[in-house]
């Protein structure tokens, strides 16, 4: 036992990744595809599916999203109006959101540009039958002016109860300059909430110890049901996203962030992977929000002032691997209906797209929700997406490290131009190695 407590957590969080593949792997082998399989044990027999998988997998996953997800109201407020109130200029936050929502912009665009190239070279969708029963009910997307209303709280209360960050972000963001403006009223203020913030991160510390069994609980299931023959008939598609979804994270970004800061890539990829498995695990890049943020200040030393703006903007916003899978997808079922699209059709699928990441952020199952947008732009049949959405599980997992990387190296070049990057923890390989490290010393 005191072995494994010496690794670092990483490690540990990659043997529960890996031991729930394993074990999913093993189950789906035993169910051999049906409803259940019974472990005779004498007395009583023992349901692999309705104990294991539906039982205790199902609740272990869905207990540790649920205390990931817990922690992100608290945190991005509380770390928000910290941050905000901070700031010497409050103009400063002009800057900090444009330069931020510029840089998401500029990568989403970069992201579906090289998904359509991608999939125009290897033609996925060639030779694929069309299911008879392909059928999808597409949710109409809100106008860009709801959107912008609904960014402003009625409620402030109720905006975070039902955990709406755009909202959470906007009352935080009034609340802190507030703080900022207030006076020796807004310091005692600012005091309690640097205090709520210590307390806070503490939480994320103690919840970060249990994540491998989580992410166990959570692969053991995902790979018990997930149908392996869908991804055997997809396969070109599938890894025409996967090939697209590196190229951006290892290529695009890594240029981007020596291009705007010249900071070195390998340091911050290698930096990242903490928090690219937190993604991986839980497929959402709001459930990861805690951890994202620690990385980008523990390990990439932004301050708290720019990186408690930037992550939960690009946790709503940030959607380049969503962008990817639309680009692809857009080809892909342009060629299963035999739909010949033009250059001008392209580049209205990546102004869509771009355009569409801001104009619906916030907005619940927003991915399928664009790619329906996209669809629709370029006249091709929505109910295309009923042939890949038995797949998608496995590649929205990958997006989502994809996005928490971006997230991370927007961060680093947003607070590398405002003075706000401290690169001797950057360039420190031991800069809160398991980010625990850091909650440790101030015990």
């Amino acid at each position: 036992m005191s072995k494994i407590r010496s690794m670092s957590l990483t490690t540990r969080i990659m043997i529960g990744m890996l031991s729930g593949i394993a074990v999913g792997f093993i189950f789906q082998a035993i169910l051999a595809g049906e409803d259940d399989y019974l472990i005779p044990l004498g007395l009583f027999s023992l349901p692999i599916k309705s104990f294991f998988v539906d039982g205790l997998f199902h609740i272990g996953g869905q207990i540790f999203i649920a205390s990931l997800k817990m922690l992100v109201v608290p945190l991005v407020f509380v770390s928000l109006v910290c941050g905000t109130c901070s700031l010497s200029d409050p103009k400063k936050l002009g800057r900090l959101g444009g330069k931020s929502i510029g840089l998401y912009l500029i990568t989403t665009a970069i992201a579906i540009t090289v998904a359509i190239t991608l999939a125009l070279l290897v033609n996925p969708g060639e030779g694929i039958n069309l299911p008879s029963d392909a059928t999808y009910s597409a949710k109409e997307a809100p106008t860009l002016a709801q959107v912008i209303i609904g960014m402003f709280p009625t409620n402030p209360i109720d905006a975070m109860a039902s955990g709406n960050m755009l909202q959470v972000i906007v009352f935080a963001l009034l609340f802190g300059i507030a703080m900022a403006l207030s006076g020796s009223a807004g310091k005692r203020v600012a005091a309690v909430f640097e205090d709520l913030n210590t307390v806070i991160l503490k939480l994320v510390t103690l919840l970060m110890n249990v994540a491998p069994y989580g992410v166990f609980c959570l692969m053991a299931k995902l790979f018990t049901t997930i149908e392996l023959n869908l991804i055997v008939s997809l396969a070109k598609y599938f890894g025409v996203v996967m090939a697209a979804l590196a190229i951006h994270a290892f290529v695009n970004y890594t240029i981007l962030l020596k291009l705007l800061t010249g900071l070195n890539p390998i340091i911050f990829l290698k930096k990242m992977k903490h928090a690219c498995l937190f993604g991986f695990s839980t497929s959402s890049s709001s459930a990861t929000m805690p951890i994202t943020l620690e990385t980008a200040t523990k390990k990439l030393g932004a301050k708290n002032s720019v990186a408690s703006f930037t992550i939960p903007l690009g946790a709503t916003i940030n959607m380049d691997g969503t962008a990817i899978m639309q680009g692809v997808a857009t080809v892909f079922i342009a060629q299963v209906f035999s739909v010949d699209l033009t250059i001008s059709d392209y580049l209205m699928v990546i102004l869509t797209a771009t355009l569409a990441s801001v104009g619906t952020a916030g907005v619940p199952g927003v991915g399928l929700i664009m790619l329906a947008m996209v669809l629709n732009q370029v006249g091709l049949p929505v109910e295309g997406i009923a042939i890949i959405i038995g797949v998608d599980r496995l590649l929205d997992m990958t997006r989502t490290a994809v996005n928490v990387t971006g997230d991370c190296m927007v961060t680093c070049v947003v607070a590398k131009s405002e003075g706000q990057l401290d690169e001797d923890v950057f360039n420190d390989p031991d800069a809160a190695k398991d980010l625990e490290d850091y909650h440790k010393s101030t015990d």
